[in-house]
């Protein structure tokens, strides 16, 4: 599968074009500003966002024991892989903490929201083989995973708990972190449609997944079940580090979304999804062809991973009818846009190409999780669209609502390529 190359493009003040240099020396620009000059480009600190979140956190936690709601949320590392270090997440709050880890509910709060609540959230670390399944810490990490509603519990660590904010593009963010030493909880209420797929030990993993998601499971809580060995052919079953839990998740069901909407017939107009949020801009162009898919992101200058001064990085990947037999190059992100394309098609009963486009502008100073591309390109898509009669028109409204040049969305893209350049069966028959 051919994957389009990465583009740098370069950009005066208004957003336009222009050459670069990359920046260089990020932590002696760090000591010149000190939080005060933004001379890193970014809107604000990034810094002192983690930093007045950790003040006001740190003395709800400065104890080698915790108290807390677990919302429910469980943590599965990768570092050490087969030995990982897993175990809860849990703020020093009791009562309805779940809104903590549930990203679906997050659409529409500012990334110092999603910092303040994230870090809050102390994770306990205790080390083990994948494969291992004894042991009450051990056993109390998946009884939380398959928990309807948060649980109550108290955690005393071997010291206190230390760390700033962890950051992961595919993750959302989470506070300090401890070893465990010790674990009590209240019987946690099981999710009886989890109990039922984690109980049926000659189910296969992928089919559990997508029962799960047909009866109505979150994705959320989808994936930390599967992170922790819940499902599966028993003999087989193991933990999963939660940043590929949570692509191996939205990877499979969008699949399997994709098969059925393979058999819809095409949509008959150009439409345009767009929304707005956390200074990303996403557009969703959908047009009459059979169903191929592509994710194309543009990184402005001092956005998370671009520390360029001048230069925006915009590169992406794509799929045909028969899909890809390599990962993407861009990660997550991909499979997460493509599950909530693909779903905004069934709903429909209709097929067509998809092209998701995203801008990341500055006001991004921080990674916050690969739900973002989700649950936003879902947000888009619940909207109505715009709708053109013609593939040019659709482009000429691009070219209008992205900052982007229209000609560098067409050159990074393959499939907007395609449908300029290759003729067609229904080229040749008259209206």
């Amino acid at each position: 599968m051919k994957t389009a190359p990465r583009k740098f493009i370069d950009v005066n003040e208004s957003g336009r074009a222009i050459f670069d240099e990359t920046s260089k020396g990020a932590s002696s620009l760090c000591l010149q500003c000190r939080g005060t000059k933004l001379l890193c480009g970014k809107e604000r600190c990034p810094i002192l966002v983690k930093f007045y979140s950790s003040v006001k956190t740190k003395p709800l936690i400065d104890s080698t024991s915790l108290h807390g709601s677990t919302p429910p949320s469980v943590f599965v590392g990768r570092e050490g892989y087969p030995k990982v270090n897993i175990g809860p997440m849990l703020p020093p709050i009791r009562g309805d903490t779940a809104f903590i880890d549930t990203p679906e509910q997050w659409v529409g709060r500012k990334i110092d929201d999603i910092v303040d609540f994230r870090m809050k959230l102390v994770r306990g670390k205790y080390r083990t083989s994948i494969r291992n399944f004894s042991g009450k810490i051990v056993e109390f990490t998946r009884e939380i995973a398959l928990a309807a509603r948060p649980v109550d519990m108290e955690v005393i660590f071997e010291k206190k708990p230390r760390g700033n904010i962890a950051l992961y593009d595919e993750v959302q963010p989470h506070g300090p972190s401890a070893p465990i030493k010790k674990v009590w909880l209240e019987n946690p209420k099981v999710e009886p449609r989890i109990e039922k797929a984690y109980y049926d030990g000659d189910l296969k993993a992928k089919d559990a997944l997508i029962e799960l998601y047909k009866r109505g499971v979150l994705i959320s809580r989808i994936q930390k079940a599967f992170s922790v060995g819940a499902f599966g052919v028993e003999e087989r079953r193991k933990f999963v580090p939660t940043r590929w839990s949570i692509t191996a998740v939205d990877s499979t069901i969008g699949n399997e979304i994709k098969k059925k909407v393979k058999e819809y017939p095409f949509i008959n107009e150009y439409r345009i999804y767009e929304t707005q949020s956390l200074d990303n801009r996403w557009l969703v162009l959908m047009y009459p062809s059979a169903w191929q898919y592509e994710l194309i992101e543009a990184w402005y200058p001092n956005t998370t991973w671009n520390p360029s001064k001048r230069q925006i990085v915009i590169f992406g990947d794509h799929e045909f009818y028969k899909g890809r037999s390599t990962y993407a190059t861009i990660g997550g992100c991909y499979y997460a846009a493509r599950l909530a394309t693909a779903e905004a098609l069934n709903r429909e009963r209709r097929q067509a190409g998809v092209v998701v486009l995203r801008e990341i502008h500055p006001g991004y100073i921080m990674p916050v999780g690969v739900w973002n591309v989700r649950e936003h390109v879902r947000d888009a898509l619940r909207k109505e669209p715009r709708k053109f009669e013609t593939f040019q028109q659709a482009l000429a409204y691009i070219s209008g609502a992205m900052d982007i040049p229209l000609k560098r969305w067409i050159e990074t893209s393959e499939l907007i390529k395609d449908r300029l350049h290759q003729r067609r069966i229904e080229d040749f028959v008259e209206p």
